[in-house]
């Protein structure tokens, strides 16, 4: 009676301990269960497992989301035209009344998901199929977590076309071994802020550093001006960020001095020309050589090599009128409003056409 006693006790822990480490590995990023109050999706990126991220600036937040989409599967070939036309129709709204803010693939599906803004401001999720079919993801009742950024933009400060500075909080970003990289605005004086934030969340804001850059085409050290976009790449063994601005400088920043607290001058290695902003940066691969490639809203896209970059070692220090710095190449399509890295040679667009109709399509591997 007492082995059988001891058999159904060691049963039990047996069971117990299962059932705990089962438990543990489900939820090793601290998620909870429920419905996150998203207000804007400012920017998407992807992290482990499939984890997305969701920047909302309205909040000054981001969310880490669980979308259980954990499949492999291979590249698809999206190709929708009229983009725009498609996504009102989803919602049952005309074009006018929704704006694309942001999309990216998510690396294991390699399904595309697109951040909307509708007409009253509500975000909506949407994901594209391999099949070129939209669907609305719902974040009802899901596993997340969020961490609000630090020090964010007063609610109250606007620039100098009237928007809120808030809505700066966030405008890209990146995850890097095992940390969410945040670029965006902070309501210090020198408000241009780049944050590192370590993933799974703590539930503790991390401090921003502050960054300064000498902008070429202004011919001045400027504080106050947000990344656009950002990528990250390595140099002869030492990790950057390379930052791009509004007209158009391209920075590098060393990843090891973006410390908490600190406060950092980049190196511009390029001015690629005025009256522009990048929207998008992504590294693709044509043949031996690696290109980082930027989209932009009033110029061509371009597209510059890792070597150019490497091998680049000063810094534009003085004024400059049109293009300056590393050699790029300006690829024959203009008005890329969203650009997403599909796989090492291709890239999901979304362009802006002459006639006004938004497309979205796959690159080629070729011209971009």
């Amino acid at each position: 009676m007492k082995k059988i006693t001891l058999f159904v006790a060691a049963g039990v822990l047996g069971i117990l301990l299962l059932s705990s480490t089962y438990r543990k590995a489900e939820n090793k990023y601290n998620f909870s269960k429920g419905t996150p109050e998203v207000k804007s999706m400012t920017a998407l990126a992807f992290g482990p497992s499939g984890v997305l991220f969701i920047g909302d600036s309205h909040n000054s937040s981001v969310f880490a989301v669980e979308i259980k989409d954990t499949k492999k599967a291979a590249s698809a070939q999206y190709d929708v035209k009229n983009i725009d036309v498609k996504i009102a129709e989803a919602l049952g709204t005309t074009k006018e009344n929704v704006s694309i803010t942001d999309m990216a693939v998510n690396p294991v599906s390699k399904k595309l998901y697109i951040a909307v803004k509708s007409g009253d401001g509500t975000p909506v999720l949407l994901t594209l199929s391999g099949n070129n079919e939209l669907t609305a993801v719902s974040l009802k009742n899901v596993n997340f977590s969020s961490t609000a950024v630090n020090n964010p933009p007063d609610a109250t400060k606007k620039d100098r076309q009237g928007k809120p500075l808030s809505l700066m909080s966030i405008s890209d970003m990146g995850f890097e071994d095992g940390k969410l990289l945040i670029s965006g605005l902070c309501n210090k004086e020198f408000s241009s802020s780049f944050r590192s934030v370590s993933f799974p969340f703590t539930g503790k804001a991390e401090e921003e550093a502050t960054l300064e850059l000498f902008h070429a085409n202004h011919g001045r050290f400027e504080t106050t001006s947000p990344v656009r976009t950002f990528a990250i790449t390595s140099i002869e063994g030492k990790k950057y960020v390379v930052a791009s601005y509004t007209c158009t400088p391209l920075v590098l920043f060393p990843m090891d001095e973006l410390k908490p607290g600190a406060h950092v001058k980049g190196r511009t290695i390029a001015e690629m020309g005025n009256r522009n902003t990048p929207s998008d940066m992504i590294w693709l691969k044509d043949g031996n050589q690696t290109f980082l490639v930027m989209a932009n809203d009033n110029r061509p896209a371009f597209k510059v090599s890792h070597e150019e970059i490497a091998k680049f070692q000063g810094t534009l220090t003085e004024k400059v009128e049109g293009t300056a710095g590393t050699n790029f190449i300006i690829l024959p399509h203009e008005k890329v409003i969203q650009l997403a890295k599909l796989d090492e040679n291709k890239a999901v667009v979304i362009q802006k056409k002459t006639n006004g109709d938004i497309d979205l399509w796959t690159s080629d591997g070729k011209n971009i």
